[in-house]
């Protein structure tokens, strides 16, 4: 697959490392020398200097045979025209990430005027994140990506753990828990177990859950979700609009902290049920002086890694039950795990990982397969996915225990959508036709239809 890539910021270097072992043709585009010449430096791709709006630019790139573009700057409107512009010199599929809160209510209207095919809208995307995870404890993450039948949980094991040196096959049946883990990192190691597979300590795993059942399942985990009642924004970000609307109907006690006068005006106006506090100085002192220390919650949205880190690593001095840290930089996210400050958000993660699922997509599309969600876990060594189950698959209606029914190494069936039903594999579990499959795997093995899962 030709690919073009448009800006080489933060998100455009995610996307381009997730791509580093793919078959994937890439060039990239950036307006900055010394970046072109460090992506092509450090990955296997092709650069061109310029602006990617430019038609002239485009071309040296190959836009008049590209299979797709993605547009990854700072600016809404050179992504909107980047792909516009390549959609009329030939590439096939566009993708643009947008920021400005105007241009993602308008998504659906732009995408018709610009012939645009996907649009990645990191800041809302974070919002929505954060508002799942608020109140849970660090060692725990929910990710949201699968609708209304599937919750991904992503767990640290520890001591007190009641899965910590049980085999996956104990769990089911000695603690009646209808969960499954699907991926495991050891020392930095991935694996996807199998039921003779025993967990440890300090272990990271992501765990498929029906949603129906997660409060009972996180009762059962042993883990609590608090009871967040006050609640402190670090940032009166676009991302803390998204997310003040989503908080409207909890009724909570919220203050936000922002050292913009300007913003805080606008914020105060727009939020009259909001307290709004103009700081200034230092931000130990701040969150002092505010009283931080007897919040529920304490969620850092600043532009600034290093403010959003001292915020949360005072947080958690301070006990604070519920801490949701926004962190740009993989060696921060790092730092934070060391302290069980495990729940962060990155927007120019959210955004690769949008523009690596368009792609696969449309990757998938060309052989005439589909892939309904996919996403990237297990810190990026393993891809959780979902396939509609056709008259094609070749196992149809054969038993899991059937010997027939034989999987590739690294690849294991994560649950099955029946109608709105999830059902947890068993041996006695079978794909029907119309079923909706999902899967996890290690990136090494390229999966991209149902049929290539069979060993």
């Amino acid at each position: 697959m030709k690919l073009i890539i448009v800006g080489l910021g933060q998100t455009g270097n995610l996307l381009i490392s997730s791509l580093a072992n793919e078959n994937y043709d890439v060039v990239v585009i950036d307006q900055d020398r010394k970046l072109v010449d460090a992506a092509t430096d450090r990955y296997n791709v092709n650069g061109v200097v310029g602006s990617g709006a430019s038609r002239e630019t485009l071309l040296s790139a190959g836009a008049d045979t590209a299979d797709a573009i993605v547009a990854l700057t700072h600016t809404d409107e050179i992504n909107l025209l980047s792909c516009m512009q390549a959609k009329a010199l030939g590439t096939r599929f566009a993708a643009a990430r947008i920021l400005m809160a105007d241009f993602v209510r308008e998504a659906e209207q732009l995408k018709k005027e610009y012939n645009i095919d996907f649009f990645m809208k990191p800041r809302l995307d974070m919002a929505e994140e954060i508002y799942r995870n608020i109140g849970m404890p660090g060692f725990t993450k929910l990710e949201g990506f699968w609708g209304n039948e599937i919750q991904l949980l992503n767990l640290n094991i520890r001591e007190d753990s009641v899965l910590k040196d049980r085999s996956l096959i104990d769990i089911k049946q000695s603690l009646g828990l209808d969960i499954l883990v699907v991926t495991v990192i050891r020392d930095g190691k991935l694996h996807i177990p199998g039921g003779d597979f025993v967990l440890k300590c300090d272990d990271n795993i992501n765990v498929v859950i029906a949603v129906k059942q997660l409060n009972e399942t996180l009762a059962q985990l042993g883990i609590r979700r608090n009871k967040t009642k006050k609640i402190v924004i670090l940032g009166a970000s676009s991302s803390c609009k998204y997310l003040l609307r989503m908080l409207q109907k909890d009724h909570c006690d919220i203050t936000i902290l922002e050292h913009d006068a300007g913003r805080c005006r606008e914020f105060m106006e727009q939020y009259p049920n909001v307290h709004v506090a103009f700081v200034d100085g230092d931000t130990l002192e701040v969150l002092e002086e505010e009283k931080v220390a007897s919040a529920d919650a304490v969620i850092s949205l600043t532009e600034n890694d290093e403010t959003n880190l001292v915020a949360s690593m005072y947080s958690w001095s301070c006990r604070i039950p519920s801490i949701i840290t926004r962190v740009d930089r993989p060696e921060h996210v790092k730092l934070l795990q060391k302290v069980n400050i495990d729940i962060t958000v990155s927007p120019a993660e959210s955004s690769a990982v949008k523009a690596l699922r368009f792609l696969r997509n449309h990757e998938a599309a060309d052989s005439g397969k589909d892939i309904g969600k996919f996403y990237l876990l297990a810190e990026g060594m393993a891809e959780i996915m979902e396939f509609p189950a056709t008259e094609d698959f070749r196992c149809l209606d054969t038993l899991f225990r059937d010997k027939a029914f034989r999987l590739k190494k690294d690849v294991l069936i994560a649950g099955i959508i029946r109608g709105k039903d999830l059902i947890i594999p068993s041996g006695n579990a079978c794909i029907r036709k119309g079923d909706r499959v999902i899967l996890a795997a290690s990136r090494k093995n390229h999966i991209r239809s149902l049929n290539e899962m069979l060993g």
